[in-house]
């Protein structure tokens, strides 16, 4: 991608209701399910963020038929069939997700298929995905050395295994549980900390007996059988608009029509603990719950984050570092190491921003430590080619005096295309 520079300026109130993309990784989750499913598939809403684009291209490129269509997705299943033998490497774009779960799908099928993507996702580690798969018999070795991609697969003759991931990964759990459905037997994982559990939900949608106990999962081998389902607002979307409203004076903004799984809700526990005027309501339950969330401004105190806190909201610790700026005392984020490894080092990309903007921070090897309230003061930021750091780096200039240029936008498109759009809806300036 070339680089793209956008400008924001200190914002008035934040009013309004909106709703935000659909889902990413329900969208990642339903397209692959449907493409071992038993018959044809309909997923409605299905995201149009870049990373969930690519896992429908990794999918056409494995010979499944997928239509699309202005509001859903079709994908013709293969009744857990062997995917078709690719002629080249499939890429995987910048989705870590699409390799993962893909990889796990396979597992069991007589193909060998070389899986790549760009420069991002291959620096990422895929030796969390390649133990337990080789354990169950599959063949996964990494090209890129030190388990990063292109990841070349081979499927195999399954056993089924008890596996207890080292970090708490729900795309771990998922590539495992996904393979499980070819495996000789019931599949279990065992985690430490819970996570989000899309996977398992879908599982038992489409009639696949799934177990969970505590924090074990065991999934029992089966063919899915074709569904319909409706994908809901991303949590993670719209927890950057919520972040907006809590650290704007006067702002007043509601979400609608959005998931509010309970392994997806941290954040929201995490702005009620720094004080933050938040208010959730259920409006639907399927087979996952959606509603709405109203975030009025209100004044925020410092909160300490650990490692089980990160676990539940790893897609927005950096807007809670962004968001003990304006919180009274010293806020302290542990345990989010793993943030490290995902699409830039997100620790050091928000340390290195804020720090710009004039925040004074200690940086840890697992987190960060911010004094607030400090005056944020507008600075030329780097994205560091990541999405959440673009769109966080955003919401800074809304609160800060100056202008805040963001170097790197087009990443945005990743999980929330038309943010800035969005941002503009609810009354925000832009330089």
């Amino acid at each position: 991608m070339s680089s793209m520079k956008k400008a924001f300026s200190r914002s008035g109130p934040l009013t309004g209701e909106l709703k935000v993309p659909a889902d990413k990784s329900i969208s990642h989750r339903a397209a692959i399910i449907a493409a071992l499913a038993r018959g044809d598939s309909t997923i409605t809403g299905y995201s149009p963020a870049s990373d969930c684009q690519s896992t429908l291209e990794v999918l056409e490129a494995l010979g499944l038929r997928v239509e699309r269509r202005e509001c859903a997705v079709s994908v013709e299943g293969t009744s857990g069939g062997p995917f078709i033998q690719p002629r080249g490497p499939v890429d995987c774009g910048n989705s870590g997700t699409t390799l993962r779960l893909v990889a796990g799908a396979m597992a069991s099928m007589p193909i060998t298929v070389t899986l790549t993507g760009d420069e991002s996702l291959r620096r990422r580690p895929m030796g969390r995905i390649i133990e337990p798969l080789n354990m169950m018999g599959a063949r996964l070795t990494s090209e890129g050395g030190d388990g990063r991609p292109p990841l070349v697969t081979s499927g195999g003759s399954l056993k089924r295994i008890e596996y207890a991931p080292p970090v708490a990964s729900a795309q771990v759990k998922s590539a495992v549980l996904l393979a499980g459905l070819g495996a000789d037997g019931p599949t279990t994982v065992c985690e430490r900390v819970r996570t989000r559990d899309h996977t398992e939900r879908l599982l038992l949608a489409s009639g696949i007996d799934v177990k969970t106990e505590g924090l074990s999962v065991t999934v029992r081998p089966g063919v899915p059988e074709a569904f319909d389902v409706e994908v809901p607002g991303d949590l993670s979307s719209a927890a950057f608009i919520v972040a907006a409203a809590a650290m704007v004076p006067g702002s007043d903004v509601t979400v609608r029509s959005v998931g509010l799984n309970p392994t997806r809700t941290g954040f929201l526990d995490v702005l009620e603990r720094m004080g933050a005027d938040v208010e959730v309501s259920v409006e639907g339950w399927d087979w996952e719950p959606v509603g709405s969330i109203r975030v009025r401004y209100a004044p925020l105190k410092a909160v300490e984050l650990s490692a089980e806190d990160v676990a539940r909201a790893i897609d927005e610790v950096t807007l809670v570092a962004l968001l003990a700026t304006r919180a009274v005392g010293r806020t302290e984020i542990r345990g989010a190491s793993e943030l490290r490894l995902k699409e830039s080092d997100r620790i050091s990309g928000t340390a290195r921003g804020l720090e710009a903007l004039g925040v004074s921070l200690e940086e840890s090897e697992d987190g960060l430590a911010v004094e607030g309230p400090c005056e944020l003061v507008g600075a030329p930021v780097s994205a560091a080619g990541d999405h959440r750091l673009a769109m966080m780096f955003a919401l800074a200039g809304l609160a800060a005096d100056g202008e805040t240029v963001v170097d790197g936008w087009e990443w945005t498109a990743v999980s929330f295309p038309g943010f800035e759009k969005a941002l503009e809806m609810l009354g925000a300036r832009r330089a």
